[in-house]
């Protein structure tokens, strides 16, 4: 008999904030659909060397104080002194954040001879032992925050990569020590970059197990339903879609405009090369499941169709069942 606790895989979106106010309508708008399917966490990026992170920290509150769904916080550290990060956390945890997500970031943009100052922050694993080290001092200085601690415990996530890091030039078992490392700095649970074989989760994460590492390791998964964003993401990432999955969607994509032409319209964006990925991101998110993985993390470049297309198609739909609030106009 499976324990009541026992509950459904855990279900995540990533948003990344508008960095043009006109767009915020529009990405409020998607705020409200992912939020009536009540996932169990959002994370909220932003950009390279601190790029949008004053617009970061607006979304995190205004999702604090209106929305039932908890948030966390990308935190990078790269270039930034202990006193920096202290200051930056005390920002968010005034607002009520009290999960982040630990990262190094990357290099200001524009400036190609930047170095870190010597005394700054140079690691994942150096921010989650400084994010660590703020709160234990807090609660030694303070009653009420040692039980809020207690009550509400920071808690901190981490990146990894399956497959191995291109842009960093990790392979796979560099990653494992890193994640091992990460847990013994407090991590608590990693978060995959993307990958597009449900081999890689299972095999990394069977080799992180057997190494010791504990915490649980969610897929990031993104709906491949744009062939220009996979070459996109392919240029920030270097992780390289299939090209049997690449040559789906552009030949979807052309019948799709092969469609529009002969109806003297614009191509259907929810047309054959939608549906192609959509059946794509369906497999690789049931594969990753059956193979235990303990919930999913879905990469929405603030799109919310796609990811709640697939998480229909699976059958997982929201706390209230509003899973098929049709698809507003683009």
């Amino acid at each position: 008999m499976s324990s009541p606790l026992c509950q459904g895989p855990l279900i995540s979106f990533e948003l990344m904030p508008p960095r043009h106010p006109d767009r915020a309508p529009k990405f409020w708008g998607t705020v409200d659909r992912l939020m009536k399917f009540r996932p169990d966490f959002v994370s909220v990026t932003y950009g390279a060397g601190g790029k949008d992170a004053d617009t970061s920290h607006e979304v995190i509150t205004k999702l604090v104080q209106h929305t039932p769904v908890q948030p966390i916080a990308h935190f990078t550290c790269v270039g930034s002194s202990r006193e920096t990060i202290n200051e930056e956390l005390s920002n968010y945890l005034k607002t009520g954040v009290r999960t982040f997500l630990a990262l190094r970031g990357d290099p200001p943009v524009g400036i190609p001879n930047w170095h870190p100052e010597p005394n700054s922050l140079q690691s994942a694993v150096e921010l989650v032992t400084t994010l660590r080290e703020i709160e234990d001092e807090a609660c030694k200085a303070s009653p009420a925050a040692a039980l809020r601690s207690a009550f509400k415990p920071l808690t901190i996530a981490v990146a990894t990569f399956a497959n191995g890091n291109p842009a960093a030039g990790t392979s796979v078992d560099d990653e494992v020590n890193r994640l091992l490392v990460k847990q013994a700095a407090g991590a608590n649970f990693a978060i995959t970059q993307l990958f597009w074989d449900p081999e890689v989760y299972a095999s990394f994460v069977e080799k992180c197990r057997r190494a010791g590492v504990r915490i649980p390791i969610v897929p990031g998964i993104l709906p491949p339903v744009e062939s220009r964003r996979l070459h996109r993401t392919a240029e920030l990432t270097g992780i390289t879609a299939p090209q049997h999955l690449i040559n789906r969607l552009e030949e979807a994509e052309e019948l799709d405009r092969a469609e529009a032409e002969r109806n003297g319209g614009k191509p259907n964006e929810f047309g054959h090369a939608y549906a192609a990925g959509i059946n794509f991101g369906e497999g690789l998110a049931t594969s990753v499941l059956n193979a235990g993985a303990p919930g999913l993390h879905l990469y929405t470049f603030n799109r919310a169709e796609p990811s709640l297309d697939l998480l229909k198609k699976i059958g997982i739909t929201g706390l209230d069942g509003t899973d098929d609030e049709k698809k507003e106009a683009a």
